[in-house]
């Protein structure tokens, strides 16, 4: 009786994993509420943080294209968490020293976080671990990027800005 149990509640559990599938282009995505919402709110984002604005194409500059990219949370057991829309540049069009500087990420070494974490164990401190959100958001840039605007949320007044 068990067996079958577990044998049926794994086969639920596939049959929910099968219906959250991630869509692959904006059309797909359409079709549901909670994915228009996502997007929505990575829009909201983006203004909240005032990391763009629109403005009209100036001549001779590369416009880069946005694209969508959907991914569906799930906890460790495979269980849906919530789905997450991000809007992404295609900077892979841009060439290095014309469109855009040296460009990083910092990420810390292990051999640090373990000489840091032996640091404040020493001395008896407590550590707290954080995240921000939208991290690279914050980040300033030296050149002005042109980019499109963003598939489904077209300026209906300003449809050739950038």
């Amino acid at each position: 009786m068990r067996k079958q149990l577990e044998t049926e509640a794994i086969g639920c559990y596939f049959d929910a994993f099968l219906t959250s599938i991630e869509p692959k282009n904006f059309k797909q995505a359409m079709t549901e509420l909670s994915w228009i919402d996502e997007k929505q709110e990575e829009i909201h984002k983006f203004e909240r943080l005032q990391v763009w604005e629109l403005v009209p194409c100036p001549d001779k500059v590369m416009l880069i294209k946005l694209k969508w990219i959907y991914k569906v949370k799930t906890d460790k057991f495979g269980g849906e968490l919530k789905n997450k829309a991000r809007l992404i540049t295609q900077g892979f069009r841009q060439d290095k020293g014309i469109n855009f500087e040296e460009s990083f990420a910092l990420v810390s070494r292990i051999e640090a976080i373990r000489i840091f974490v032996a640091n404040a164990a020493n001395k008896n401190m407590t550590i707290f671990q954080m995240d921000v959100k939208m991290a690279f958001l914050n980040g300033e840039l030296k050149e002005e990027v042109y980019v499109y605007q963003p598939e489904g949320f077209f300026d209906q007044d300003n449809p050739s800005h950038v």
